[in-house]
């Protein structure tokens, strides 16, 4: 420990810029992370905000809600499916909207005939909606009180805000949560020629005992125009949702590889530069592992600084919202990436550590102790 911090405070600018460039990497690990979760909650937050366990798609839906279409003779029959506890009718729309009389703008609709099977849950304020005209809206996007026109080609429902669900968007859009009457009446105002106004996709609760998984089953099977999933994966099943995470990681797995190479070329490179003092040192009998654990408190001091400065950079930055994008501070992604960080770079230094195991000692008395 004492070799380790006199070293370091001896060469403070050498040592100080490797650890900036760690805090500079660690900080946009986490900025791209938190722009990863930002975009993906902002395109399915409302599937995994909704309160139906299990959904159920039509085939050619393609597993996306405004592509889904259930028709009466489908819906009957997923209620008649062995261990369907509860069904409930969900359906999505865009509408082009006013809020509090101002500008135009699009907003997705989602509606739903059974609160407990597609209403948002939990709601970050206010309550969800107990009669017509009422709706939750998404935390980014609306406020409570915010009275949201749906413009058509007929005059449409006005709906109030009464409560607010946070990561609750779909397809990056401003989202709101009414009832299946102010749904039908939106969607009418927006087509007056349609004949039927179907759901999107059916909300079911299977029976206790039986897992979503197990129900969802079934229902593809007794069913083939059905396309059940439980709620989790409906959410990772979404059509560009793969394509986003597959992206994001890419530039992960570029980072994380950045990381340990500058950190162990960084060690490897001062090591080579001292082995004289090295190969003295050993010389004069300081034990192999006292210079091992000095280098690798160095590693771990100079890792553990740029992690922290990193973290505490990207902490403001979290907390900042980027066009409908609303970016949080995640606890588990700092410590999930400080601990690989730190695994990476102690790893990337056994190459430093075994140039110091091979000094001779006795290369000290025969002038190659710089070779």
């Amino acid at each position: 420990m004492f070799l380790a911090l006199r070293e370091v405070g001896r060469a403070k600018a050498r040592f100080g810029l490797l650890m900036a460039a760690i805090a500079l990497l660690v900080f946009l690990i986490l900025t791209q992370q938190a722009l990863q979760t930002g975009l993906l909650t902002s395109f399915i937050g409302a599937i995994q905000r909704q309160s139906a366990p299990v959904l159920v798609y039509s085939v050619d839906g393609e597993r996306t809600l405004q592509g889904s279409v259930i028709t009466p003779d489908l819906e009957a029959g997923i209620t008649r499916v062995p261990g369907v506890a509860e069904t409930g009718r969900i359906g999505q729309n865009t509408f082009t909207v006013s809020v509090n009389g101002r500008s135009q703008s699009d907003a997705a609709l989602i509606g739903y005939a059974t609160p407990s099977l597609g209403a948002p849950a939990p709601l970050s304020a206010g309550r969800l909606p107990e009669a017509p005209g009422e709706a939750v809206g998404s935390a980014a996007d609306f406020s409570i009180g915010d009275r949201v026109r749906i413009v058509g080609g007929q005059p449409g429902p006005e709906l109030t805000v009464v409560g607010l669900a946070r990561d609750a968007q779909i397809q990056v859009t401003p989202t709101l949560f009414a009832s299946w009457s102010d749904y039908v009446a939106a969607s009418r105002a927006a087509n007056p020629d349609a004949k039927a106004i179907l759901p999107s996709v059916i909300g079911v609760r299977p029976t206790p005992g039986l897992s979503d998984g197990a129900v969802a089953t079934r229902i593809n099977e007794a069913l083939p125009q059905a396309d059940a999933l439980p709620k989790a994966q409906a959410a990772a099943d979404t059509p560009g949702v793969a394509a986003v995470q597959g992206s994001f990681q890419v530039i992960f797995l570029l980072f994380a590889l950045v990381v340990p190479l500058v950190t162990g070329l960084f060690f490897l490179i001062i090591t080579l530069q001292k082995s004289r003092a090295l190969t003295l040192l050993r010389a004069i009998g300081a034990p192999a592992g006292v210079l091992v654990r000095a280098l690798l408190v160095q590693v771990l001091i100079i890792l553990g600084g740029g992690i922290i400065i990193g973290t505490l950079l990207y902490a403001p930055v979290s907390q900042m919202k980027i066009g409908s994008l609303s970016l949080r501070f995640d606890p588990t992604a700092v410590l999930t990436w400080a601990a690989l960080l730190l695994l990476l770079g102690v790893i990337s230094a056994f190459a430093a550590v075994q140039r110091v195991l091979r000094i001779d000692p006795v290369e000290a008395t025969t002038g190659e102790g710089g070779r």
